[in-house]
């Protein structure tokens, strides 16, 4: 027998009763019987018994009177009477109960508010949750989810207030789309066919998104799904113009295309109808042109159609976008887009199709937003097509376009790094030359000698000569690099002092490090020349800003994970853990046309005189021959960013053998020995040999490595080999590999004018070192004593 459980009414009515009662028998007893202490002790016992009823109401616990008991089921039934997506969460954030619509739209059940959304969007349904606790209830619009946006509702519920209701609807053109798409998938696309009519919907670039059941059936003969299929690829035109399934041949029944606007925009899914059209009329034709602007409007490749008088009838998006056309002010005739040398013969060409050639031509113009990128305009006469009489075809060339100017650029500078290469071997002998005679002449002159002073200043100026060689190197990536592994605020420190000085009065330096910095791998005083060349451009362009207050130069070092390179998303710089050194200035920025030239060499925008071009193009080549990448970033009138990303060096050995640079040394550079030199250049050999008989070693010279391999056989085995690396009839590698069959243990020195990198595959060879040109006397008397010295 199932249990009865009183209601707190009926309880409430009880303990009233019980307590008039007792009052009422006190009354009696005190008139008939006249004894207060009786009718007293029934009148307490009457208010105990309301009492303890009305106690064991309020204390009985909620589960037990059942009153506070939730049957989740008939919530989650009620709520899916409704579209829109509904959970429920408790106190403690749990997710108690959902409806169809929300498992739908949030696949997994997550709980609210951390939801498929964009951080804001989860941001502001964490707030309004705060907010309904407290005020009772909230609302949000415009979250962005996956493919749609979302308005939520979040209500305070409950007899405790101890839930939350959380009402989601989605909104936009988007969710219109989404329920197209499902309807004829269903029983709606199911009654279309049964009327005759197919529809499909499209999106922007022709494919089928959805479609009902018998077009699928039909445009496939049966075969299975068109769903991603290029829905132009399913249709056919006879001679006629009139239209089919390409699955039913010529045989078919002709179609009507109808396109159905539903939404705008270009990027919006397209809505179309097809019809049978079973009457002799073409499906397209003159009464038709509505369905020949549907066709056009569905080709993903750029097309217009053009009257008789040359006018434009319509021109598709990719049209549009080929042909740089403003959807504000489209041009009237075809050759408003051409430059005014090809206005005549696009008229001419348009005029001969529209009186009837029926074949088609293809014809190289130039755009007006675009005059030095001719692009293929293919002209063709239209038949059936209504009011129509040519038809235009343009390709939209921009992405090959970019692709062809990024090869000619790759290709440029790799002619210019060549040449310079060759250059700068050819100019790093001379000033070999000249560095070590001036060299031998200042032994010979001392401080305040008439010819001293003279000596020195070409001394210095064949130095300045040196290092114009290397930014030539530089650029091309072909320069002599000693890489270390080092930190960025080391090499920052290193050049503070300097550029403080170079910064003057009015430019404040501002230094800041981040925190858990790898290490890189490259060589610190070429990265102490980056980091000059671009707080000199960026002092240049604080002042020429702001000629008197000044400005600020910000150095900053932070730490780069792969996570945040992935988050940027970008194209060039490949995941990995990075250690970023950027330099930003408050000066004038840098123009757009102009960004994304000033890595070229000899690119400047400085006066005649004032600067070379090779500062930046010197950077960037040191950035990537170190392993590193570097970007600008510019508003006009906002200053500029310069961002270097070196990658953080682990502690796998370098397969490259990089000797390090070396530490000064103290005392002479005096020896003695049999010194084999073997160098090419008369004037190279001359003073590297007297400079070497100078410091005390016996030399052999030869100028070739036939020549030094029949010196050897002659002479015997020497204690040191200095060889250059390319010579003509038998270059330096060549010779050292036959020369180490005879004798493994000597020692070879090799030099040249060529960069190390450049020369790496070639002179791969065990206990060989490199000099690279120009040097001095003093370098090459070290280099040979370091070989020399035991181990």
């Amino acid at each position: 027998m199932p249990s009865f459980t009183p209601s707190p009414s009926s309880i409430r009515v009880a303990a009233l009763a019980i307590g008039a009662a007792a009052l009422a028998a006190a009354l009696l007893i005190l008139v008939t019987i006249g004894s207060i202490a009786m009718a007293g002790g029934f009148l307490a016992a009457g208010f105990v018994a309301g009492g303890a009823m009305a106690a064991w109401r309020l204390l009985r616990p909620p589960a037990e009177t059942g009153m506070a008991r939730i049957d989740w089921t008939i919530t989650r039934t009620i709520a899916a009477t409704t579209d829109a997506a509904v959970a429920v969460t408790d106190r403690a954030g749990r997710l108690v109960c959902a409806n169809d619509a929300y498992e739908a739209l949030f696949e997994g059940l997550p709980t609210p508010p951390v939801l498929p959304l964009d951080t804001a969007g989860v941001a502001a349904l964490g707030q309004a949750g705060r907010t309904a606790w407290r005020d009772g209830r909230a609302e949000v619009k415009g979250l962005i989810g996956a493919e749609m946006g979302l308005d939520a509702t979040v209500i305070r519920a409950g007899e405790d207030a101890d839930v939350l209701v959380w009402r989601f609807v989605t909104t936009g053109e988007h969710d219109l789309a989404a329920r197209i798409e499902s309807m004829l998938g269903g029983t709606i696309g199911d009654r279309l066919g049964q009327g005759g009519v197919m529809v499909a919907l499209l999106t922007p670039n022709g494919r089928v998104r959805a479609a009902t059941p018998v077009l699928s059936q039909r445009a496939s003969g049966g075969s299975g799904s068109i769903i991603g299929r290029d829905f132009a690829h399913c249709l056919i035109t006879d001679s006629l113009g009139l239209v089919r399934f390409e699955r039913e041949g010529l045989e078919g029944s002709p179609l009507r295309l109808i396109q159905l606007p539903f939404a705008e925009g270009d990027e919006m899914p397209i809505l179309l109808a097809i019809l049978d059209d079973r009457h002799d009329a073409p499906a397209i034709g003159a009464s038709a042109s509505a369905h020949v602007r549907s066709l056009v409007s569905l080709m993903p490749f750029g097309m217009a159609l053009v009257d008789r008088d040359g006018r434009f009838l319509q021109m598709n998006n990719a049209f549009v976008r080929a042909a740089g056309v403003d959807a504000a002010a489209p041009p009237l005739y075809p050759g408003d887009l051409v430059v005014r040398e090809d206005k005549s013969a696009v008229a001419d060409a348009i005029r001969r199709f529209a009186s009837g050639a029926t074949h088609s031509a293809d014809m190289a113009v130039r755009l007006k937003d675009h005059p030095d990128e001719p692009v293929a305009l293919t002209i063709a006469g239209a038949r059936g097509l209504g009011d129509a009489a040519v038809l235009l075809s343009l390709k939209d060339n921009s992405e090959e376009s970019r692709l062809k100017r990024e090869v000619a650029q790759a290709t440029k500078m790799q002619a210019v790094g060549q040449l310079a290469g060759g250059v700068a071997h050819d100019f790093n002998n001379i000033l070999t030359a000249i560095l070590g005679h001036c060299d031998l002449m200042l032994m010979r002159h001392s401080p305040g000698d008439s010819d001293y002073d003279d000596i020195q200043q070409i001394r210095t100026n064949s130095n300045r000569a040196a290092s114009l060689t290397r930014q030539l190197l530089a650029f091309s990536r072909q320069q002599t690099l000693r890489p270390q592994v080092l930190q960025l605020p080391d090499v920052v420190s290193e050049v503070s002092n300097l550029l403080k000085r170079l910064m003057g009065e009015t430019v404040r330096l501002e230094v800041t490090h981040g925190r858990n910095l790898g290490p890189v791998r490259a060589d610190p005083g070429q990265l102490e020349q980056v980091v000059v060349n671009l707080a000199v451009n960026a002092r240049d362009a604080i002042v020429s800003a702001n000629p008197q207050g000044g400005g600020t130069l910000t150095i900053q070092t932070r730490a780069v994970t792969a996570a945040e390179v992935r988050a940027m998303g970008s194209d060039i710089l490949p995941p990995a853990d990075y250690t970023a050194l950027s330099v930003s200035d408050t000066g004038t920025g840098i123009p757009p046309d102009i960004i994304g030239k000033i890595f070229e060499p000899f690119f400047t925008t400085k006066e005649l005189g004032k600067g070379t071009g090779l500062g930046l193009s010197t950077v960037y080549g040191i950035v990537k021959q170190s392993g590193g990448w570097i970007f600008a970033e510019s508003k006009p009138g906002q200053g500029a960013t310069f961002t270097i990303y070196l990658p953080v060096h682990s502690a796998v050995a370098d397969p490259l053998r990089a000797p390090p640079k070396p530490l000064p040394r103290q005392g002479d550079t005096w020896g003695s020995g049999v010194v084999l030199l073997v160098e090419d250049e008369d004037m190279v050999r001359a003073v590297a040999e007297r400079a070497l008989v100078r410091q005390g070693y016996t030399v052999l010279t030869a100028d070739n490595g036939e020549t030094a391999l029949e010196v050897l056989r002659t002479s015997g085995q020497p204690d040191l080999l200095i060889s250059d690396v390319v010579m003509p009839t038998m270059d330096g590698p060549t010779m050292v590999r036959e020369v180490r069959k005879r004798y493994p243990a000597l020692p070879v020195l090799f030099m040249s004018g060529y960069a190390e990198e450049q020369l790496r595959k070639s002179i791969d060879i065990d206990k060989v070192a490199f000099l690279p040109k120009p040097f001095s006397v003093q370098q090459l008397g070290e280099a040979a004593r370091d070989l020399l010295r035991p181990a």
